[in-house]
Formats: structure tokens, C-alpha cells, sequence
């Protein structure tokens, strides 16, 4: 699972790694990215630029809005067989743009929140689908959700599930017009030796808290 990540780098940094350009009024850093939130992505549609879409994914024949709640992450194994995605990996995929992600750590009844980035701290990209939800009252509604898929060594003692990492390469492979079963190989555990996790403050339980302690380093729970 992934439900929380970081976007901590500044809008011009972005615009560069990924060649694309964010609108200056829509874009803000995030310290504690969570579901719900409006947050930016690149699609197959518009890789020229970020779109900005509501975490959690509305598929286009949803009733009630509500759905996008349990539809934050989406299982790379099942993508074409889940009607709440079999459309979506085929037609509407995109990169969730990020520096990094929290995952949380079960010790007896505690859990330690960890930080996960790449070995450097550089940006990067999840696979990710999107949809544009019909509203009843008129609203187009766009969402989106992350792929995930087994754990890397990595992450294997701190979560059974992680999100699907794109390299640069990749990234643009996942966002083309290349045939399903080809980009479909894509969702694999990175390469762990190309990562860090460090453990972090409580703090980043609650969505509420979003500044630049949270990602501090050698933080411990206060329980």
C-alpha cells in the first residue's frame, strides 16, 4: 500500500527533471501527501504539462464519489481483471510526481513511520491510472491512484506491498502508446540497492501536519 508520499522539491527542479510545465498557482510543495488531496501528475494525455487530480480513483461509471476513498492504490497483478481499473490501464495512465514515500512499520502494537526515497533523494515518478468523473451535478471530477507491487529487500521488513517505481526510461514507456503486455512489465520492485528508508517522527500520522520536520531523519515515535 501507498498512502502517503512527499513532494518536497521546487517547481522549477520539477519542470526540468520531467520536461513539462506546472502552472504556478496550482503547484505547492507537500511534506504529507494523502489521500483526497489534489496533487500533480502527468498523463498520456498531456505529458507536456502536470495535471492536477484528486488522489483516490472515481472510475468514469461510478455512481457515488465515495468509491474513490477505497480505490487509493491499485494491485499491478490484477490491473486488467478489476473492473475498477481494466479500462483505465489500457487508456488512461499517467506518473505521480514525488521525492519520496511513507510506509509504517508494525513493532508489537506500535508502528514506526518510515521515509522511503531514492539513494540520492532526487525525483521520481509511480505508475500510476486516471480517470475524469461525471459528477450528478455537473463536476468533472479528475482522480487518480498508484500502482503497487511486491516489496523490494528494502521494504520486505516494513511492508508487505510498495509502490511501483519508474525509472526515467521507463516513465515515458508507461505513459506511451506501446502495446498493454509491454508496458505492463514495467511493475516490478525497484532495484533496493537505488534506495534508503529512515525512520521519522509520529507526526506524519495525522494529514494535517505538513512542514519540513516531518522529513527530518533519526526521528523516533513518540507513542
Amino acid at each position: 500500500m501507498c498512502g502517503r508520499f512527499t513532494l518536497t522539491k521546487d517547481r522549477e527542479e520539477i519542470e526540468e527533471r520531467f520536461e513539462i510545465h506546472i502552472d504556478p498557482t496550482m503547484f505547492s510543495k507537500t511534506y504529507n501527501a494523502a489521500p483526497s488531496q489534489t496533487l500533480p501528475i502527468i498523463t498520456n494525455d498531456e505529458p507536456e504539462q502536470a495535471s492536477f487530480h484528486r488522489w483516490g480513483l472515481i472510475p468514469h461509471w461510478a455512481k457515488d464519489e465515495r468509491i474513490g476513498n477505497k480505490l487509493i492504490n491499485a494491485r499491478a497483478e490484477t490491473l486488467t481483471e478489476k473492473p475498477s481499473f481494466r479500462d483505465a490501464v489500457k487508456k488512461r495512465r499517467c506518473l505521480i510526481i514525488t521525492d519520496g514515500f511513507y510506509e509504517w512499520k508494525r513493532s508489537g502494537a506500535n508502528k514506526q513511520p518510515y521515509r522511503i526515497t531514492l539513494a540520492d533523494e532526487s525525483l521520481f515518478a509511480y505508475a500510476g491510472l486516471w480517470e475524469l468523473w461525471s459528477a450528478p451535478d455537473g463536476r468533472d471530477v479528475p482522480t487518480f491512484t498508484i500502482i503497487t507491487v511486491e516489496p523490494n529487500g528494502l521494504m520486505k521488513p516494513i511492508h508487505n506491498r510498495m509502490p511501483a517505481l519508474l525509472t526515467p526510461e521507463t516513465e515515458k514507456v508507461w505513459i506511451s502508446d506501446e502495446p498493454l503486455e509491454d508496458v505492463l512489465r514495467l511493475l516490478t520492485p525497484y532495484d533496493d540497492k537505488e534506495m534508503n528508508a529512515y525512520p521519522v517522527s509520529s507526526r506524519v500520522n495525522s494529514p494535517k501536519n505538513n512542514d519540513p520536520g516531518l522529513i527530518d531523519q533519526n526521528q523516533r515515535t513518540l507513542f
